[in-house]
């Protein structure tokens, strides 16, 4: 299996998601945990996939004052997890807590710092007319993506479709991490800014995040399948 793509468990509970991944022989996949699992089951499940091999993105997206962010990832990082994300919109001071909080915790951790830009269920009127960002989509995902590389963090969480000018302005080594990925026959549901898994690779996403399209799949073990073969093959 390919290492790119992390599996979505967005599940009330652990008992469904360990009952998901054990029916649909997802042994090993790459896994999001997210705030509706973390939240109710706390570190025990970061280790109980660690014991079953799962490379792990802990996506809780935090957003505080900076010495409280710095605190919390001092928490998090003795959790060992592949990654783990922020908020970008904290800003630079924020930013640079964050990754101090993870080497502070634990100097040879190995997790990667994500920022978050702009979220993939926003759309250009949204940005503009109720967060009240006045420029487009593209420019303040990259904007943000530049403040999170100049102050520490390893890369962003950004749509497929800002990924390839977030590559040109901070380089290729800086992480893109794309959700909002849809197979070729999903429904997109609330998000706006979506893409296929082989839109997604040419357009400079270095991981996926796939959830609805593999979960509500009827068959997920092939669904999951499916994105690994539109992921290599480019479809």
């Amino acid at each position: 299996m390919t290492k790119s793509i992390f599996l979505a468990l967005d599940f009330p509970n652990w008992k469904e998601a360990r009952d998901f991944l054990d029916y649909n022989d997802l042994h090993g996949v790459p896994v999001k945990v997210g705030m509706e699992l973390y939240y109710r089951e706390g570190p025990q499940v970061i280790e109980y996939l660690k014991q079953k091999d799962h490379k792990i993105f802990l996506d809780l997206k935090l957003y505080d004052i900076p010495s409280t962010v710095m605190k919390a990832m001092q928490v998090i990082s003795s959790l060992e997890v592949d990654m783990v994300n922020i908020h970008a919109l904290g800003g630079s001071e924020m930013i640079q807590c964050a990754k101090e909080g993870l080497v502070r915790g634990n100097s040879s951790s190995r997790s990667k710092l994500i920022a978050v830009t702009v979220l993939t269920s926003m759309d250009q009127y949204v940005l503009n007319n109720e967060i009240g960002i006045p420029e487009n989509v593209v420019d303040t995902t990259v904007k943000l993506s530049k403040t999170a590389k100049d102050n520490g963090a390893d890369g962003v969480v950004c749509s497929v479709h800002e990924a390839v000018n977030i590559k040109d302005e901070c380089g290729d080594h800086f992480i893109t991490v794309t959700p909002g990925i849809r197979l070729i026959d999903s429904n997109i549901n609330d998000q706006k800014r979506v893409a296929t898994p082989s839109f997604a690779k040419k357009n400079g996403s270095d991981y996926l995040v796939i959830g609805r399209s593999i979960t509500n799949s009827k068959h997920p073990r092939k669904a999951y399948e499916q994105a690994v073969k539109e992921w290599e093959d480019l479809l």
